[in-house]
C-alpha cells in the first residue's frame, strides 16, 4: 500500500469515527448531532445568514459579505436520507458554494419523514420554487443543487416542473445523489466495506420512513426511472468508495442517452458527500462546481 493510500485509509477511518458519533437510533438526537456539526464546520466569517420563512417552511439566504453577483442564485436541497438533515447542517456545503461562486444560496428545511413521508419534501420544494418566482427570479436565474437525498429532491423537483410544463432551472449540481430508492445498484454490495458514511441498514430505514407503501420506481421518488428528455444541464460528483456510486453512474448514462448536457466526476478514494470535509480534495471539488456554474451563467 502506497503512502497516499495509507493516508486515505486513515482519513476514511476518521470519517467513519465521526459519523458513528452522529448516527443514533433516536432520530431527534441524530438530527441534533448533525446541527452541531453544522455549527462547527459551517460558520464562515465571510458569509452572512438571513432567516426567511416561506409559509411554514424555515429557510435562509447564505450570502458572501463581499461584493458579489445577484444575477443568478443557487437553490439548495440538503441531504440526510429524507429523515435527518437541516439547513444548518447544510451550511458545511452552502457556505462553500456561496464562497466559490460569489452567489446567494437559498437553503430550506423541508418536512422530514417519518413524521412527514413522501410527497411532503417535494411539496415543500415546489413551494420554495414558487416563492423564488414571486421574488422576481426567473427559472433561468436559478441553479438547483443538492447532496444525497437533496440530490434526489433536486431531480424530483425538476421532473415535477417538467410534468407541469413549467419553465426549468438553468442547471443542476448533484453531490452523491440518491437516485434509486429500490437500492438496485451493484455498488451497494461492491462498496459496502469501503463507504465510511452510508450502509444498507441506514438506507433501508430511510426508504421505510420516506416511501413506505409507495411505488419506489415512481420517478418523483426514484428519479433514475424518469424521462429526462429536455432536462437542463447536470453536473454530478461522487466518490468511488461510496455505496451510491451506481446511483450517480446510472443517472449519468441515462442523462447522456436522453441527450442531456451532463458531466460526471468520480473522485478516487472518496466517500459519500466528501465535499463536506475540510481538506484539499473537497476544496478542489467545490472549485469544479463553481466552474460548472460559471459556464452555465455566461
Amino acid at each position: 500500500m502506497s503512502v497516499k493510500e495509507k493516508r486515505n485509509e486513515q482519513l476514511m477511518k476518521a470519517i467513519r469515527a465521526v459519523h458513528s458519533i452522529i448516527e443514533n437510533d433516536d432520530i431527534e438526537k441524530h438530527r441534533q448531532s448533525q446541527d452541531q456539526i453544522g455549527k462547527l464546520l459551517g460558520m464562515e466569517k465571510q458569509i452572512s445568514y438571513q432567516s426567511v420563512t416561506v409559509g411554514d417552511i424555515p429557510g435562509e439566504w447564505v450570502r458572501p459579505v463581499r461584493r458579489h453577483t445577484d444575477r443568478h442564485i443557487i437553490l439548495y436541497c440538503h441531504g440526510g436520507g429524507y429523515f435527518t438533515g437541516s439547513l444548518q447542517y447544510a451550511r458545511t456545503l452552502t457556505a462553500r458554494l456561496a464562497m466559490n461562486t460569489g452567489m446567494d444560496v437559498f437553503s430550506f428545511n423541508y418536512r422530514l419523514a417519518p413524521e412527514h413521508p413522501w410527497p411532503a419534501a417535494l411539496t415543500d420544494g415546489e413551494a420554495v420554487w414558487d416563492y423564488l418566482m414571486y421574488q422576481g427570479f426567473g427559472s433561468r436565474d436559478i441553479i438547483i443543487a443538492g447532496d444525497s437525498a437533496g440530490g434526489n429532491l433536486a431531480l424530483a423537483l425538476t421532473l415535477k416542473l417538467m410534468e407541469e410544463k413549467r419553465r426549468l432551472p438553468l442547471g443542476l449540481v448533484l453531490m452523491s445523489p440518491w437516485t434509486d430508492l429500490t437500492l438496485s445498484g451493484k455498488s451497494h454490495q461492491t462498496r459496502a466495506d469501503l463507504d465510511p458514511v452510508l450502509n444498507r441498514p441506514y438506507l433501508d430505514r430511510a426508504v421505510a420512513y420516506y416511501a413506505k407503501g409507495q411505488d419506489l420506481q415512481n420517478p418523483l421518488i426514484s428519479p433514475l426511472f424518469g424521462d429526462f428528455t429536455g432536462f437542463p444541464p447536470v453536473y454530478i460528483q461522487c466518490g468511488v468508495n461510496e455505496v451510491l456510486l451506481d446511483d450517480s453512474v446510472q443517472l449519468y448514462k441515462k442523462l447522456c442517452a436522453s441527450g442531456v448536457l451532463c458531466r460526471l466526476d468520480r473522485y478516487a478514494g472518496m466517500w459519500h458527500v466528501f465535499q463536506m470535509s475540510p481538506f484539499k480534495k473537497a476544496n478542489d471539488a467545490m472549485e469544479q462546481i463553481g466552474d460548472f456554474i460559471f459556464s452555465l451563467c455566461r
